[in-house]
């Protein structure tokens, strides 16, 4: 059991919809650290609730800062992190692995796998990558690429077989106002990047109009998120969303549209 090796670190802003589906999976923890950017929802009360939890303001700038604030936070006493966004749900089959680990065999960091869900319904698929959520702050630090942020680890890094589910119940609004963000620093990402650095996805968001109807087609048709119902569909429209809304703020830096 690592429950007295891992400290599992949960940010969060206004995420009373979510905060307690994220923290009840992880009762096996000696602490969790919930680093919070004044949450006016009662999300600090909810987490409260929960004997193990730790409860830290800091207020927001960067994904990648607040990381960095968190993990290396004086209430950590563990060298490994277990690090979470408020929205993201240990499974039974994940938590079990997590406290078999042998902490001491090579790898210093771990790549966890999602199921994204919709409505609590969890989907067949979705273009929600991997993360490597699971390591030894010692040799990792945290960089902001554009709307996300990654963990950068010095050493070997596994994959876990459990998967997390990607489980966000806040309101539409809620979704609306964080993909605006979001994608003005993607767009800024985009367009400080060379052509011949990007990924095809990036290639395809920089054609701007393409993606917002691509991207939806790809994940009901090739990813399979048709056969889900009203939940793939709905998974579909918010990319589209999420897709126009970079569109836009690509249009607002680069102005008319021009070949790469």
């Amino acid at each position: 059991m690592n429950g007295a090796r891992i400290t599992p670190v949960v940010l969060t802003l206004d995420e009373a919809p979510n905060i307690e589906r994220t923290l009840a999976p992880l009762a096996w923890a000696g602490r969790v650290l919930v680093v919070d950017s004044g949450s006016r929802d009662g999300t600090q009360d909810l987490a409260r609730r929960f004997a193990n939890a730790r409860i830290v303001e800091r207020t927001f700038d960067s994904h990648a800062t607040q990381w960095g604030f968190g993990i290396r936070h004086p209430e950590v006493a563990t060298d490994w992190i277990l690090a979470l966004d408020a929205d993201w749900v240990l499974t039974p089959e994940l938590a079990s692995e997590i406290q078999a680990l042998d902490l001491d065999a090579p790898p210093r960091g771990y790549r966890i796998r999602f199921r994204y869900c919709i409505g609590g319904c969890p989907l067949r698929g979705s273009l929600y990558p991997p993360a490597i959520a699971l390591y030894d702050r010692r040799v990792t630090r945290v960089e902001q690429e554009g709307h996300a942020y990654r963990a950068r680890v010095a050493g070997p890094v596994a994959a876990l077989a459990g998967a997390c589910l990607h489980d966000d119940r806040k309101p539409r609004e809620r979704f609306l106002a964080d993909q605006e963000r979001y994608a003005q620093l993607e767009a800024v990402r985009l367009h400080a990047s060379s052509w011949s650095a990007l990924p095809w996805s990036g290639r395809v968001r920089r054609l701007r109009w393409v993606a917002p109807w691509l991207v939806p087609l790809y994940v009901l048709l090739a990813r399979g998120l048709l056969l889900d119902g009203r939940a793939g569909i709905e998974y579909a429209r918010q990319r589209q969303t999420a897709e126009v809304l970079i569109a836009r703020a690509l249009g607002r830096l680069t102005g008319p549209l021009r070949a790469p």
